[in-house]
């Protein structure tokens, strides 16, 4: 972002010798940059639809006017933040608590392994190998080279097999897009193989000869940003060849909103296929098997019709292949499909628990599932026949992840972590079930100094719904009320669950709580929880959400004036909207790369999938519903608002930025009080992956040291200047 900060450029600040919630003199609103406004109106089942900001809709990266308009923002946000009394605080105490050593997840590819290993500060996390576990380790690739920004990221790899090649995915700027490319492990040489226009893509080795990737067609020129993505298709890739001869492997022409995913089972006999018609668990499933492709070609064999249920592969042994699916089980089973068999058909392999599957791998000759229970971790093991055999034991209120492995091979490497503990790895030999720690974080506080709890609170239709808290122990057991920081998602069958990130421990090391409540549409409770949040359920999202606020401030989790809210992308949504439903309720909030124009997000990019989750703006049915909840369309003049910062990026092609850009030029054109309402865009990042730590430092203290001065959040070392 940042524009000459410490140079007041925009509008003077006023301060008023009104009252704020720390009882000091406030730093009010300043003077909003001018927005041109234009005649734009239209008439859509029978509604009066003003659209006076859709010229922010352009392409920032194209329209002058747009580009002007985030500019004069960005002067005015910066020279506002520069004032908060806690800016430099937090920028400081957030640095600290990001520097300390992270891994990821190793994965072994014939006796290699190779893992990411970020040392603190840097931008981005390099990749390591080891030839075994405990030989030493090698620098594959340093993507802190790769630009001088450090907004060029590796964000996704694949080891070939034998662990001969790596096949590795660029992504620059934070866009969805994908450079795709090859190194040669031995000698560190990245070969000449280049693959571009991937995008929503798996990385999927056929043997060492090649490989299987996503991609659309090359867009035109000036359209890559903002152009509806259709004709997703599947391609192989062969090694030392030029894109130009790559074979298409897998498409639907005549179904041109239809995505497709390449997965190649360990073993290398079967690929899977899965086709998706939207964001919703819904799949068509077919396989090719590679063994029989120099006689039959890339031939795909059904085996799942229809776009009814979820069907995620785990893996193969010989002829027999493992899935999860919610198919009359919306909480997940396993199945499996013998395809060796002249008319093969599923059997049930693990039957459906009241827990929801999260996630399944086969290692050795066991398959391991990870449940979730109230939206913490559990892991069982079971036999490939479905016998339960013992549970992984893990560390209370936390996130298991990863689990990853092979048959054959009982080595499994697992993550867990907390609020309060950064993640660590550990190695587990599910034969012998000795377990050894692989990397455990060095950090500057105690995770024992913090107290994390889960409550249940009833929603507006009596829903039971959890929470968790985190704050002090001391605080906790003084019972006393500080600023609260209130996090939600409610959507698209995504599950919040525990964990550690280092802008969340500053806001606790500043004093304060926080709470992430796991409301409806999210997949905590599988698929009806799901169901129960989306499309004409949407409302539910938002009543879980504010019912959670309500309940931490009559418990006196928070006092009333010291609530905070904050989400992203659909979460993002949720803040506009419960903001315009309840603005009395929260002090203060940053809505991030949300979804702000309900009646138009189908236009743009991946927008067009949302429909499973939101309903199609077309369609009268649904557009009523929209319309009652989109936050651009909402807000409420004459009342007062919450402070609010909203944040998005330049290179945002998932949620475009003028989603953001509308929203905030109509909160600044109404009367909504003495607060302000900002928006903070960057620049060089997109939706949130791939962004460089600097720049997640620089935005989690602009928007935390914003939120802290609207609910009174005062850090000790902050109280007396």
């Amino acid at each position: 972002m940042k524009a000459a900060r410490g140079a007041v450029l925009g509008a003077a600040l006023l301060l008023l010798c009104a009252a704020s919630p720390a009882d000091e003199p406030i730093m009010t609103k300043p003077d909003y940059p001018e927005t041109r406004r234009d005649d734009v109106v239209e008439e859509i089942f029978g509604h009066t639809i003003a659209d006076p900001y859709r010229w922010l809709e352009e392409d920032v990266r194209g329209s002058e006017d747009v580009a002007d308009w985030v500019e004069r923002q960005n002067r005015v946000t910066d020279a506002y933040l520069e004032k908060l009394p806690a800016r430099d605080w937090f920028e400081s105490k957030i640095g600290e608590l990001y520097n300390f050593e992270r891994f990821g997840l190793p994965v072994k590819a014939g006796e290699r392994y190779f893992y990411t290993r970020n040392s603190g500060l840097q931008n981005q996390a390099p990749l390591y190998v080891r030839d075994a576990l405990d030989a030493e380790p090698r620098l594959l690739l340093d993507p802190n080279e790769w630009a001088e920004d450090g907004a060029t990221a590796l964000s996704g790899w694949k080891a070939s097999p034998d662990g001969s090649m790596l096949l590795y995915a660029v992504q620059d700027g934070g866009t969805d897009w994908r450079i795709l490319r090859v190194l040669d492990v031995d000698s560190g040489q990245v070969l000449e193989d280049e693959v571009r226009w991937a995008k929503f893509t798996a990385l999927a080795w056929v043997g060492e000869e090649g490989f299987l990737y996503s991609r659309f067609p090359e867009p035109e020129e000036g359209s890559d940003f903002q152009a509806l993505n259709y004709n997703h298709a599947v391609y192989f890739h062969r090694i030392g060849t030029p894109q130009s001869e790559d074979e298409l492997v897998f498409a639907t022409p005549d179904h041109p909103k239809r995505s497709h995913y390449a997965e190649v089972m360990h073993g290398g006999r079967w690929a899977v296929i899965t086709s998706a018609v939207g964001t919703d668990s819904r799949y068509e499933i077919h396989v090719i098997d590679l063994a029989a492709r120099k006689d039959k070609g890339w031939k795909p064999w059904r085996i799942v019709e229809g776009f009814e249920n979820a069907w995620n592969a785990v893996d193969a042994v010989g002829s027999t292949l493992w899935f999860v699916t919610n198919e009359n089980a919306p909480r997940y089973r396993v199945v499996s499909i013998d395809l060796d068999q002249p008319d093969p058909d599923w059997s049930v392999v693990v039957h459906e628990k009241e827990q929801p599957i999260d996630g399944a791998t086969i290692v050795g000759d066991k398959l391991i599932l990870a449940y979730l229970k109230d939206a913490t971790s559990l892991a069982q093991i079971y036999g490939l026949d479905g016998a339960p055999l013992k549970k992984i034991e893990l560390n209370g209120l936390g996130t298991a992840s990863g689990f990853t492995g092979k048959p054959g091979d009982p080595e499994t490497f697992y993550g867990y972590s907390s609020f309060n503990q950064p993640g660590s790895i550990y190695r587990l030999n599910i034969e012998t079930n000795d377990t050894a720690a692989f990397a455990e974080p060095e950090v500057t506080f105690d995770p024992d100094d913090y107290a994390v709890e889960q409550r249940f609170y009833q929603s507006k239709d009596g829903t039971t719904i959890p929470m968790f808290i985190v704050r002090s122990r001391a605080v906790a057991e003084a019972g006393k009320a500080v600023p609260t920081l209130l996090y939600g998602y409610g959507g698209f069958d995504i599950s919040l669950t525990p964990g550690y990130a280092a802008s969340r421990m500053a806001w606790l090391e500043a004093g304060g709580a926080f709470a992430l409540a796991n409301i409806r549409g999210g997949g905590e409770y599988g698929k009806e929880w799901h169901d129960a949040g989306r499309r004409a359920n949407k409302q539910n999202v938002f009543d879980d959400f504010i019912a959670a606020g309500a309940y931490l401030i009559a418990q006196g989790i928070t006092p009333a004036d010291g609530l905070a809210i904050q989400g992203g992308s659909n979460g993002g949504l949720l803040v506009g909207a419960v903001t315009n439903q309840r603005p009395d309720l929260f002090a203060a909030g940053n809505p991030a790369v949300g979804v702000m124009d309900m009646l138009r997000f189908d236009r743009w990019t991946a927008g067009r999938y949302w429909v499973d989750d939101y309903g199609y703006p077309d369609r009268e049915e649904d557009f009523n519903i929209l319309r009652a909840y989109s936050p651009y369309h909402n807000i409420h003049s004459g009342t007062d608002y919450p402070a609010l910062i909203v944040t998005t990026a330049d290179t945002d092609d998932r949620v475009v930025p003028g989603h953001s850009f509308k929203y905030t030029a109509a909160l600044q054109a109404a009367e909504l009080g003495e607060r302000p309402q900002l928006i903070r865009v960057e620049t060089r990042a997109g939706h949130g992956s791939g962004k460089p730590t600097d720049k997640a430092i620089e935005e989690a203290a602009d928007i935390l040291s914003f939120l802290a001065y609207w609910t009174g959040l005062k850090p000790a070392e902050t109280a007396e200047k």
